[in-house]
């Protein structure tokens, strides 16, 4: 049976500011927003255009939960963002308050810049070198005959 990730779930302080910071900052779309009852809501973002994963929005519901938030990696890059233009982004997020933790910087890979979310997350933008989104399942290559 095929299996593919759908959501991560993302702990957030407030539904609200993060559907705004993921919506009006990085553009991304709103998906579903629907109530659960208690005031709980099952938010579910993702990049414009993207098939996904998700980001199951979640507001902490406890003090562990509350500690969690801006720091869910333990520090490290919690998520990695690919994009066909870092340039574009980078600017236009720039101009929005998203806040880079350095100027973009070649890698082996490609083009990377850090930023760290509403939060403190942080995150890796990436424009590859070479690969061009939309990602999928690779090709199938034809047989090999002699």
């Amino acid at each position: 049976m095929p299996q593919q990730l759908t959501a991560f779930t993302f702990v957030v302080r407030d539904y609200d500011e993060a559907i705004l910071y993921f919506t009006g900052n990085l553009g991304f779309e709103l998906i579903e927003d629907t109530p659960l009852g208690g005031g709980k809501r099952w938010v579910r973002v993702r990049p414009a255009d993207s098939a996904g994963p998700d980001l199951l929005l979640a507001r902490a519901s406890s003090p562990e939960q509350e500690s969690r938030i801006g720091n869910q990696a333990g520090g490290r890059v919690l998520l990695f963002l690919e994009t066909d233009d870092l340039n574009r982004d980078y600017e236009t997020w720039g101009t929005r308050g998203v806040q880079f933790t350095e100027t973009p910087r070649e890698e082996p890979y490609g083009r990377v810049v850090v930023f760290e979310d509403l939060y403190g997350n942080r995150w890796d933008l990436i424009e590859r070198r070479g690969a061009r989104l939309p990602h999928g399942p690779p090709a199938k290559q034809a047989p090999h005959t002699p």
